[in-house]
């Protein structure tokens, strides 16, 4: 429901600042370019999809493969301690373990074409433990927010485009990144605990968490040491030699099983193309609606509007021109990622704006896209409390992001 009013809210807003920008201001291009977002984004929204399809193709018949080679259900069951309270209500050992695993896996090396059709997998798998089809369902709920917090240690794209524009040090965001992304993460499974009453002061949970945080840290210390033509050439190394292991892993595991590893391929990537197919009206209905608020105007007078506030409270405002990144990545990753480049051109890759920009773009995801490929795959049409969780996690990686970056630079 929360979803259906910001959608409406889009079209809404954009329709009256639209129609005072002809009005008062005399603006006749207002309503020609609201009308050719429409027909952009949602020519966009079938190019998206369609461009899926052969990789939703790939890594649906990788998981197929993995799954009657046992991989998954091994990894369910070495990860069940920690996913039985995360996730109470998936019955202990169930496949989907497996695959939440692998979609988190893959979004913690950055490999975004790998995660998408890994959580497309383990979506269908929740769905079937669904016994309300048109409703998420609690796991649900607290996937979409490990995915929408957007936990990531290797940002290669970001410090590609900052070395692209001309950074003296494409790297020096990479641990910034690294902490406001982890807050991201934490605050969003806590949000989520708590909506689902859901209790953490357990020893497996505080060991999990205390665990990783050692492991970020081990991250911290190990990329700090490198320069930055080691770092790039480490992290994008290691992110691809573990997605080609995997994919070698499962294909062992299915020899070793007997199990007809081609055959097996194609049954699942036969599911690729109708996934595609079925996410397409939830994206062009979600892309639309961005791109009509944004050709609205709408959106720089948010961010005018949230300036002058700060201004009016005596804050320093610095941080303000990097505002629409974070508030374009719960909406759109291209648009978050064309306001990043914007800023760094604005401002200058090396500026405090540029840098904060990247931060945004690393420390969280867009949440309303994933909301809309992933229940649009499955047909989930009541959210419940996944939108509150998702932007709660989303503010939290912003604030941890304007904190990090003022007092990293």
């Amino acid at each position: 429901m929360v979803l259906n009013y910001i959608w409406i809210a889009f079209f809404l807003i954009a329709f009256c600042i639209a129609l005072v920008r002809l009005v008062f201001m005399g603006d006749t291009e207002v309503f020609p370019a609201i009308m050719n977002s429409t027909f952009d984004t949602s020519r966009t929204a079938f190019e998206i999809s369609l461009g899926l399809t052969g990789v939703l193709s790939l890594w649906l018949g990788t998981m197929k493969i993995g799954e009657k080679g046992g991989v998954v259900n091994v990894l369910a069951r070495v990860l069940s301690p920690v996913f039985s309270r995360l996730f109470p209500d998936i019955p202990k050992g169930h496949p989907v373990t497996g695959s939440i695993f692998m979609n988190v896996a893959a979004n913690m090396l950055g490999l975004d074409n790998a995660a998408t059709p890994l959580g497309l997998k383990a979506m269908e798998q929740l769905q079937e433990l669904n016994t309300k089809k048109d409703t998420a369902t609690n796991p649900m709920i607290m996937f979409l927010v490990l995915n929408t917090s957007g936990l990531t240690l290797i940002p290669v794209s970001i410090m590609v485009y900052r070395a692209q524009l001309g950074a003296a040090q494409p790297t020096d965001v990479f641990v910034p990144i690294l902490l406001a992304t982890f807050c991201s993460t934490v605050a969003g499974i806590i949000v989520t605990s708590l909506y689902q009453r859901i209790n953490l002061l357990n020893r497996t949970m505080l060991l999990t968490l205390g665990g990783l945080s050692l492991a970020v840290a081990t991250i911290i210390w190990g990329f700090s040491a490198m320069d930055k033509a080691q770092m790039n050439v480490v992290s994008t190394s290691v992110a691809n030699i573990l997605l080609m292991l995997i994919i070698v892993v499962f294909i062992l595991a299915g020899m070793r099983k007997k199990v007809n590893v081609y055959d097996a391929f194609i049954e699942g990537a036969k599911d690729g193309f109708s996934t595609a197919v079925r996410i397409i009206p939830y994206l062009v209905a979600i892309l639309v609606g961005i791109g009509v608020f944004r050709a609205s105007g709408a959106m720089d007078m948010l961010i005018g509007g949230v300036k002058w506030g700060i201004e009016a409270l005596g804050c320093n405002t610095d941080f303000v021109g990097a505002l629409p990144t974070a508030l374009m990545k719960p909406l759109s990753g291209s648009g978050a990622r064309g306001m990043m480049v914007d800023a760094m051109t604005t401002y200058g890759a090396d500026s405090f704006v540029g840098r904060l920009s990247c931060i945004f773009q690393g420390s969280t995801d867009t949440t309303f896209y994933i909301l809309a490929v992933y229940f649009g795959s499955v047909g989930v049409r009541y959210t419940r409390h996944a939108v509150a969780c998702g932007l709660l996690a989303d503010l939290a990686g912003v604030i941890a992001a304007i904190a990090i970056c003022y007092l990293f630079f």
